[in-house]
C-alpha cells in the first residue's frame, strides 16, 4: 500500500507542469533599494556641504612636491656683487623696528643661575615669569616686570663680537622625525636655532634635548598658502578668513604646543604673510606675548617686515633657503652666498630642513667659520641690526 502511495505521488510530480504547485517566495527589488540608499546618502552629503562651513574638512593632509629644479652651482654665485647697505637703506631682514627702540633680547634679565655653565645648556623648563597656564598648556606672556619670553629664553650672545659679520641658521620641521631631530641635536653647533613643529611627537623630550645642548628654539606656525586647501599645513592652520575669536583660539592652541621658545616662523604661509589686515592682527598678538617673528623668506609678496615695523614687533627675515635643491653642491653654493651677504651687510639669516645632506654640509661649513672671520649666532641676535 505504501509503495502504491509513493508511486502515485511520484507520478503526480512528473506529470505536473514546471513551476506550478510550488510555494512562491517574495522577491525583493534589491536594485531599487540600493539606488534609494545611495540617493539618500548623496542628498545628505550635499546638504552638509551647503550648510556647514568647514574650510579644514578632512585635515590633516600633506602635499609633497615631486618636481625638481635645476639649481645654481657654486661657480654661479657672484657674492662680490652684493652691495653693502647704506644708512637708512636696510633690506627686509635688516630693518630696524620702531626707530631707535631696542627690540632684541635683553640678556641681563635672564636667570643666569639657571644656566648649566659646564655644559653650555639653557633652562629647559617654563619660566613662571613669562608663562601663563591655560587649558591647552603653558602660554607665553610678558612678565610683570616687562620680561618677555624673548628675553628669558634667548641664547646669550657675546656683544664683544658686535662688529663681526654674523650668520644665523634656523633648522625647521623638527619633532616630526625622531631620527632626523636627534641627528640635528647630535651634529649641529649650539648656536644653530631649532624650529619645532607643533605636530611633532615627544615635544617635551626635544625641548629638553635642545635646551640642554644650548639651542635657541622657535615654533613653526602653520599659515595659509595660496593653494590651500590643496596644500594644507595641518590642523589649526591660521587662515585669512578667520574671525578674531577664531584666530585667538587657534593661535592659543598652537602657542601652547611647546615652551621655552623666543618666537615663531611661518610654515608655508605665502598668502597669510601677504594679507596685510590679518597679518597685522597676528603681529600685534605676538608682540603682546613677547615673541619675535621670523619670516621664512619663501614669498616675494610678504609684507611681514613692513607690518613688524608698524607694530614694533621684534622681527628677522630669512635671506637664503639652503636646501631648496637638496644636493651637496647646491647647499654649498647657498652657504657661500650666505657668507657674502653677511660680509656685505653685517648679518645674514638662513633656513634649512633636517635632511641628512643639509645637516652634514652645515656641520662641515661651521667647523672653521670663526677662522674665516664670521660668527654663527642664534636668530634672536639678528633683531637689532
Amino acid at each position: 500500500m505504501r509503495l502504491q502511495t509513493l508511486s502515485a505521488m511520484a507520478n503526480e510530480d512528473l506529470s505536473a507542469p514546471l513551476g506550478l504547485g510550488k510555494r512562491r517566495f517574495l522577491r525583493l527589488p534589491f536594485g531599487l533599494i540600493g539606488i534609494g540608499i545611495v540617493s539618500v546618502f548623496a542628498t545628505v552629503a550635499l546638504i552638509w556641504i551647503g550648510i556647514v562651513d568647514d574650510p579644514l574638512g578632512g585635515e590633516p593632509t600633506a602635499v609633497i612636491p615631486l618636481s625638481t629644479a635645476d639649481g645654481l652651482a657654486s661657480r654661479d654665485i657672484e657674492v662680490v656683487e652684493i652691495r653693502p647697505a647704506m644708512d637708512g637703506e636696510l633690506g627686509p631682514s635688516l630693518r630696524k623696528n620702531g626707530g631707535d627702540q631696542r627690540l632684541g633680547p635683553r640678556y641681563e634679565l635672564m636667570d643666569q643661575e639657571a644656566l648649566n655653565a659646564a655644559a653650555g645648556g639653557l633652562p629647559n623648563y617654563p619660566d613662571p615669569r613669562v608663562s601663563e597656564r591655560t587649558g591647552f598648556g603653558f602660554l607665553p606672556r610678558i612678565g610683570s616686570e616687562g620680561v618677555r619670553p624673548l628675553d628669558a629664553y634667548a641664547r646669550p650672545f657675546e656683544t664683544e663680537f658686535a662688529s663681526t659679520p654674523k650668520i644665523a641658521i634656523v633648522i625647521t620641521g623638527l619633532g616630526l622625525s625622531e631620527a632626523g631631530t636627534q641627528n640635528v641635536l647630535d651634529q649641529l653647533p649650539a648656536d644653530t636655532t631649532l624650529g619645532l613643529s607643533p605636530y611633532g611627537a615627544n615635544l617635551d623630550r626635544w625641548i629638553q634635548g635642545a635646551r640642554t645642548k644650548g639651542h635657541e628654539i622657535v615654533l613653526s606656525l602653520p599659515m595659509e598658502p595660496f593653494d590651500f586647501p590643496d596644500n594644507d599645513p595641518g590642523p589649526h592652520t591660521l587662515l585669512v578668513s578667520l574671525t578674531q575669536s577664531e584666530l585667538t583660539e587657534r593661535l592659543t592652541w598652537l602657542l601652547t604646543r611647546i615652551t621655552n621658545y623666543v618666537g615663531v616662523m611661518p610654515e608655508m604661509g605665502a598668502r597669510y604673510t601677504s594679507t596685510r589686515p590679518t597679518l597685522q592682527l597676528l603681529m600685534e598678538k605676538l608682540r603682546d606675548r613677547g615673541l619675535m617673528f621670523v619670516d621664512n623668506g619663501t614669498s616675494s609678496r610678504s609684507v611681514a617686515d613692513e607690518i613688524a615695523e608698524e607694530t614694533t614687533t621684534p622681527f628677522s627675515g630669512v635671506d637664503v633657503v639652503l636646501d631648496a635643491v637638496p644636493r651637496e653642491d647646491e647647499i654649498n653654493a647657498k652657504l657661500l652666498q650666505l657668507e657674502g651677504i653677511a660680509r656685505a651687510r653685517g648679518v645674514a639669516v638662513a633656513t634649512g630642513s633636517a635632511l641628512p645632506v643639509t645637516v652634514r654640509q652645515i656641520e662641515k661649513w661651521a667647523r672653521d667659520l670663526e677662522e674665516r672671520g664670521l660668527l654663527l649666532v642664534p636668530v634672536s641676535a639678528t633683531i637689532d641690526r
